[in-house]
């Protein structure tokens, strides 16, 4: 079976972050997210991924040294222009040769879909396309799916108000297309699946479906649900996927740590946490609810709190850092603060001493690559 993942976004609400990685590339719970979603669609029988893309792709060729990913074979659609969700799918599912019924996935959705029981649904319907829906408390900044009792959509409603909502039932960014649903998407032109193809194919009955699942979702495109993806995994929200497969427990508590990590005697650590390959965790130190990655060091007497320190992170003497996201070889310095959903870029430093709050950091000199 073959699938289409769409990862060409810029991610600018991820930035400074998404200024030197591709979104899907950053790590959740220490597992880069596009990792986790091929792993999922291998898991069900997908054995051949086009990634389309636009935005830095030269990191995923990279990443993907050889084209795999484990039992997967991976191909690449750079698009010269953005070509949007539709017209990247066609193009897309062109470059990689694909004729046949595709599953499709936004790149920065996380889920526990059965991708069998959408399948199946699918083809009992003898539907073109298929829609997964998830089910959300606030749906005022989603794209609602309402559906019949059999399950084919009936209208599409675009991020209504406040408590006007006719369903809490979102599109949740996993598809499956047949062949004629390609056919239908403007070659080589942008255009949107949601916005286009889907409702053209409502004025044929019959044609579009939609299956509710309550198993776990969450699109990661934000700081805030970047960080409750982190607090998800760490419930285990995914079961045995959730952590790294060499994440060992800690002394039988809900604290995981990777290989070579060193949490030094008179550590306190409020689970769960994950600790990284090769990190290190000073005396004194205290890590609560947090993830840290690979190669980083937590030093005496900071504190980090429900946040996420990525690879080669640095948290020096008495420094704190409470909700918030410490990117790759960024550095907060002695007696520093990071709090409120604050996000340090790659490399940027926190002076010692200071104290930033809602805030964004990125290395001086730094800014967003081209495209």
């Amino acid at each position: 079976m073959k699938a289409v993942v769409l990862v060409g976004g810029e991610g600018t609400r991820l930035r400074p972050l998404t200024y030197t990685t591709p979104k899907p590339l950053l790590p959740v719970a220490n597992i880069p997210f596009l990792e986790r979603q091929l792993a999922w669609l291998a898991h069900h029988g997908v054995d051949e991924v086009v990634l389309s893309m636009g935005y830095l792709p030269d990191a995923f060729v990279t990443h993907f040294p050889g084209g795999r990913f484990g039992s997967v074979t991976l191909r690449y659609a750079v698009e010269d222009e953005p070509l949007g969700t539709a017209g990247g799918i066609r193009f897309a599912a062109e470059q990689g040769g694909i004729d046949e019924r595709v599953v499709v996935c936004n790149g920065d959705v996380l889920t526990g879909l059965d991708l069998g029981e959408l399948l199946r649904f699918h083809i009992d319907r003898d539907a073109d396309a298929t829609i997964h829906l998830a089910q959300v408390p606030d749906p005022s900044a989603y794209g609602l799916v309402t559906t019949t009792t059999t399950g084919e959509v009936e209208a599409f409603v675009e991020k209504p108000p406040p408590g006007e909502a006719p369903t809490d039932w979102i599109n949740a960014g996993t598809y499956v297309l047949e062949p004629s649903v390609l056919d239908r998407i403007p070659e080589g032109a942008p255009s949107s699946i949601e916005r286009e193809t889907f409702p053209a194919l409502l004025r044929e009955p019959g044609r579009l479906y939609a299956l509710q699942s309550d198993e776990y979702w969450i699109d990661v495109g934000t700081p805030e649900k970047y960080l409750e993806a982190h607090a998800d995994l760490l419930g285990g929200c995914l079961g045995p996927s959730s952590r790294p497969a060499d994440a060992r427990q800690h002394t039988g508590t809900d604290v995981w740590v990777q290989a070579g990590a060193i949490l030094e005697a008179g550590v306190i650590v409020d689970a769960p946490v994950l600790i990284g390959r090769g990190s290190n965790v000073e005396a004194g130190a205290r890590v609560t609810e947090s993830v840290v990655g690979a190669g980083c060091t937590v030093a005496r007497d900071a504190g980090i709190v429900r946040s996420v320190l990525l690879d080669g992170a640095r948290v020096d003497d008495s420094a704190r850092v409470v909700d918030s996201v410490i990117g790759p070889g960024a550095v907060v310095e002695a007696g520093a603060s990071v709090s409120d959903v604050s996000v340090i870029g790659a490399r940027a430093v926190v002076a010692a001493g200071t104290h930033e709050a809602r805030a964004r950091v990125q290395l001086a000199g730094s800014h967003a690559p081209s495209s």
